[in-house]
């Protein structure tokens, strides 16, 4: 880091002991008895003191965390990490010598207890990350009170842009659009439901505390204002506690794209715009995908953006590292002032990546005193040779099934290749468990490209590398969004993946020498350390039937057409390698033989999670085909199948007439939790009659509801929980009274 500290041991004794604030320059100060940044004054011009950073303590988790750390590296600060009882063996806890333990699985919230390990420790400046306590303006006030120095915006640019209603009254009066709604302090339900007839509907009710789709439902009629209400300001309190169930009411726009803006200040005036994102492929008001420049976007909108950007900024005296959230309506394209990011943003690296910077150097170096690196000017320059870039975050999450969350230990982990045009940011290795008390993010995935066209097929193609099995992830689902005409031709808004919904989530066959491929895995993992000699079959089983071998899977994938369906393979070994395998799809009237087929596996037990994997060659008639076949060591009968580009998940089944011999029986008639949850009311009584679609329990996973619908029409036989408890994935919420067809 750029230093001047000799230069500030030339200045005379009284100038370096004695700062000065000069009024109107927006210059801040920490209470501490060594300053860390101060301002002088000779011959009537003012100057800032550089102090670089030497320490910091990172006050986040995951991948944020081990990011922030690695350029906290590179510029020679010593770093130390937070970790709670169940983070204890994460990454991010591993990555530094130095890590401090918080305890409960809470504590990342737990502001004072924060500043004050980094006293006692004698941290110089604290990093917040995003989310948790990032954008909390009396965390920063404390940082600052203590003589920490607060990587991020002064406490009171925080308070003014993260208070929506606040926000939005700086943003009218300094000539920034906004969209048209409430946002005052009368929160009588009658109060509110009149402004929303004012501004007729749809309106849109979100928390004024609110972010990341907490806490925000989308009113179309009058009739159904009490209920969203209501459940708007349920979901606020749980995620942003007191005074998150204040509400802001405003149009809602029909099609809507959410493009925001990179911004950074520093506290000698300056403030430059990094670029645009477009960020409107969404699930639960929550991004998926990221990308800069936004596509189909004038270069006049865009330069306006920038500008009002920047003013958005200027107008609350911002410094560091910013967002500003716009929504920009397909039909009109306009745009609006949404909200204000007071922090780094998740997907902070697609702005890197088109600018060449390090986003999180700038932000040591600002809060060190120092100027921004780049110009405007510059920074223009270098979006126009840098070409494009398209981020995914890569989710525990279940697309077809609602985007439910998941959870669970990370059996098998492969990822893609990195260079200089193709990053991960992960907070997880293989062996890891992703734990339902935090965000389900396991990476995020950034590609760039000469232009939009390539960093889509870089994406795509470095999502077919990525392998992820133990728990459901968004792989496959991000796979069909880079082959959507609609996503390729730039055709995006907030309501892409409902609109698209048929194309996304069209279930596809899956090819017959996937199960051939599975069934010459157990084989191989069967036979693996049984002599033979060269030339020679191996055998098994009885001298009849030494050369053949029978398995039977049932396809457990929701995104596969055979899903549920059963497929028998016949494996016949002709000689050392050498096989034929017949495949027999359930329903099918014959099966579809592979003649002559070279196979070659090899098998491990993998060290970190104990997933018995096993990789295969094979040489069918017309390709060869490289596949992973992992079981997981929590059920044997579990299988994964990894192969060209492609997952596909499998069971292992018995013999029908074992499963008859001892009286098995899947449960009938019956809905489960689809995630670690809590309950939160059940909305039916025991003996009620419903219809399909019709409400059955509301839970809570992650401080987000869902509401359980009905599966079918029936009679409701028993409930099996109550308001409170807590369960498991696959835990039966409600089970019907059996008819003819259910038995």
């Amino acid at each position: 880091m750029r230093s001047i500290k000799r230069a500030s041991r030339r200045l005379p004794a009284s100038l370096r002991a004695v700062p000065t604030s000069v009024p109107g320059s927006g210059a801040r100060f920490l209470s501490t008895t060594t300053p860390t940044l101060s301002t002088f004054t000779i011959n009537g011009s003012t100057n800032t003191l550089v102090t670089p950073i030497s320490s910091v303590l990172i006050a986040n988790r995951g991948e944020i965390a081990l990011r922030v750390a690695r350029t906290a590296a590179s510029m020679g600060i010593r770093t130390t990490t937070l970790y709670t009882d169940i983070d204890a063996a994460s990454q991010h806890a591993k990555c530094t010598p130095y890590a401090l333990s918080l305890g409960a699985p809470s504590a990342y919230l737990d502001g004072p207890q924060i500043v004050e390990l980094a006293k006692q420790h004698g941290i110089q400046a604290l990093h917040p990350g995003y989310g948790f306590l990032s954008e909390n303006p009396a965390f920063a006030k404390a940082c600052e009170e203590a003589g920490i120095v607060f990587v991020g915006p002064p406490a009171k640019a925080m308070t003014d842009m993260g208070d929506k209603a606040r926000s939005k009254e700086i943003m009218n009066a300094s000539g920034v659009p906004c969209v048209p709604g409430y946002h005052g302090s009368e929160q009588s339900v009658e109060q509110l439901k009149a402004k929303a007839a004012d501004i007729k509907y749809p309106v849109l009710l979100k928390s004024v505390k609110g972010g990341g789709g907490k806490g925000m439902r989308i009113v179309r009629t009058a009739d159904e204002f009490e209920a969203q209400l209501k459940s708007a300001r349920a979901e606020a309190r749980a995620s942003f506690g007191e005074g998150g169930e204040v509400m802001l009411v405003e149009k809602y726009i029909v099609r809507p794209r959410h493009v925001e803006v990179q911004i950074f200040a520093d506290r000698h005036g300056n403030c430059v715009a990094l670029g645009e994102r477009d960020c409107s492929v969404q699930r639960r008001h929550q991004k998926i995908l990221e990308e800069s420049p936004a596509p189909l976007l004038d270069d006049v909108t865009r330069k306006d953006l920038w500008d009002k950007a920047r003013k958005a900024a200027l107008a609350v005296d911002y410094v560091g590292a910013g967002t500003v959230e716009f929504i920009l309506d397909k039909d009109t394209n306009e745009f609006y002032f949404m909200e204000m990011n007071t922090r780094l943003q998740v997907e902070h690296p697609v702005s890197e990546m088109v600018t060449g910077t390090d986003l999180v150097e700038w932000q040591f170096r600002v809060a060190a005193g120092e100027k921004l690196p780049l110009t405007q000017d510059e920074i223009e320059a270098r979006i126009l040779e840098r070409g494009a870039a398209i981020e995914a975050r890569i989710y525990a999450e279940n697309p077809e099934k609602g985007f439910f969350p998941d959870s669970g230990t990370l059996v098998h982990l492969s990822k893609p290749q990195t260079n200089e045009d193709v990053r991960i940011d992960a907070g997880f290795v293989e062996g890891d468990t992703v734990s339902e008390a935090y965000d389900g993010m396991i990476a995020k995935l950034i590609v760039r490209g000469k232009d939009r066209e390539t960093a889509i097929r870089k994406l795509e193609l470095a999502l077919r590398e990525y392998e992820v099995d133990g728990l459901s992830t968004n792989i496959e689902f991000l796979k069909r969004l880079c082959n959507s005409q609609a996503f390729i031709e730039g055709d995006v808004e907030t309501g892409f993946i409902d609109k698209w919904k048929t194309d996304l989530f069209e279930a596809k066959p899956t090819s017959n020498d996937v199960f051939a491929q599975a069934a010459l895995g157990l084989l191989g993992t069967q036979t693996q350390n049984a002599p033979a000699a060269h030339g020679q079959a191996l055998g098994f089983g009885e001298a009849s039937t030494q050369n053949s071998r029978k398995f039977a899977f049932r396809v457990q994938d929701d995104a596969s057409a055979e899903e549920g369906k059963i497929v028998g393979v016949e494996v016949a070994q002709l000689n050392n390698k050498l096989f034929n395998v017949s495949v027999r799809k359930e329903g099918d009237d014959k099966p579809q033989v592979f003649e002559n087929v070279v196979s070659e596996s090899t098998s491990t037990t993998a060290p970190t999670s104990s997933a018995k994997k096993t990789k295969l060659t094979t040489y069918f008639p017309l390709a060869r085909v490289d596949t992973t076949l992992v079981q997981d060591p929590a059920d044997n009968e579990k299988l994964t199948v990894f192969q060209l580009g492609h997952k596909t998940q499998l069971r292992l089944v018995s013999p029908v007439w074992f499963d008859k011999a001892l009286g098995l029986k899947e449960v009938a008639a019956s809905v489960v939790a689809p995630m670690p949850c809590k309950i939160l009311r059940n909305e039916v009584e025991e003996g009620q009659s419903v219809e399909k679609g019709a409400p059955l329990v509301v839970i809570e996973s992650m401080k987000m509801e869902t509401v359980i619908r009905s599966p079918q029409s029936g009679v409701i036989k028993k409930l099996a929980h109550k308001e409170g408890d807590i369960c498991k994935a696959g835990t039966v919420l409600v089970m019907f009274e059996e008819t003819e067809d259910s038995a």
